[in-house]
């Protein structure tokens, strides 16, 4: 009996020393919940750095276009950002419901 009862202890010692060391293992500090949770927050990071490289080189190239003196892109720019008209034109706004 008395044999029987200390493999009880052994193992119940265990299994607690076994638990103990999985939750160590997912919440310390440095444990496996936060390792998912940065590699997620790094991979949205760097999809917002592949999309911001895109919009630097498209603004890169219509800075190129404007230093060209592109007659159409300037034309263009002028007209949707500046609200700008060559003379005699009429300027229409249409107002969706």
């Amino acid at each position: 009996m008395a044999g029987i009862k200390k493999k009880k202890i052994v193992l119940y010692t265990f299994l607690v020393i076994l638990i103990a060391g999985v939750f160590y293992i997912l919440f310390n500090e440095y444990g496996l919940l936060k390792y998912f949770k940065i590699k997620s927050e790094l991979k949205s990071i760097n999809l917002q750095i592949e999309e911001l490289k895109d919009k630097n080189i498209r603004l890169q190239n219509e800075i190129d276009s404007l230093k060209n003196k592109i007659p159409a892109k300037i034309e263009r720019t002028a007209r949707e950002e500046y609200d700008m008209m060559r003379e005699n034109e009429l300027k229409i706004d249409v107002n969706e419901k």
